[in-house]
């Protein structure tokens, strides 16, 4: 489990600076490379809830 928190964080970490690439340098490519994180984001949060509900039932 801690191993996929450290993963939600990293991937938070690179969208928020593409997406501060997007917004303030208008970087283009920086806005496909933010929407590509935001999928991985929520297959990773999905993920967290699965073995949270998991954990929670032991």
């Amino acid at each position: 489990m801690k191993d996929l928190l450290e993963k939600i964080h990293a991937e938070i970490e690179t969208f928020k600076a593409e997406a501060e690439s997007l917004t303030e340098k208008g970087v283009k490519a920086a806005g496909a490379r933010a929407r590509k994180s935001t999928l991985e984001i929520e297959k990773l949060l999905k993920e967290f809830r699965k073995v949270s509900i998991e954990e929670s039932k032991k």
